[in-house]
């Protein structure tokens, strides 16, 4: 079954400068473990976000289309990545979203994906 994990954190916590040993072993972090996933023969996709402030949030209201920028929720956690995997269960989800190096200052919720019928699938050009 796949499973989403969307891992979360503060976008405003400061994190270490990006070209710090600090900031490169947590990228080095980040790196084995999406390599972990791929050598467990468990991912399917994933990729890190920009932060919320390039969001665009769309709408369309009686027949109109309305788009406003950045977030649609305030929330002090947003997503910044995610992983899609295909686990046995949602216990070997949990198990994968606790090895994530969001901790200990993030979280990661891991979410089903919705399974689609072959034949509908496949009408929708998948």
């Amino acid at each position: 079954m796949k499973y989403m994990l969307m891992f979360c954190d503060d976008e405003n916590r400061t994190g270490p400068d990006p070209e710090s040993e600090e900031g490169q072993a947590e990228m080095a972090a980040w790196f084995a473990y999406s390599e972990a996933l791929v050598a467990a023969g468990v991912w399917v996709s994933g990729e890190a976000l920009l932060p919320t402030v390039t969001a665009t949030v769309v709408r369309v209201q009686d027949g109109s289309t309305i788009t406003a920028d950045g977030p649609f929720a305030e929330t002090k956690e947003s997503i910044g990545g995610y992983e899609i995997i295909d686990v046995a269960d949602l216990d070997e989800a949990i198990s994968w979203a606790a090895r994530s190096p969001v901790h200990p200052h993030g979280l990661v919720e891991v979410r089903p994906v919705m399974e689609i019928p072959a034949e509908l699938d496949a009408e929708m050009g998948g």
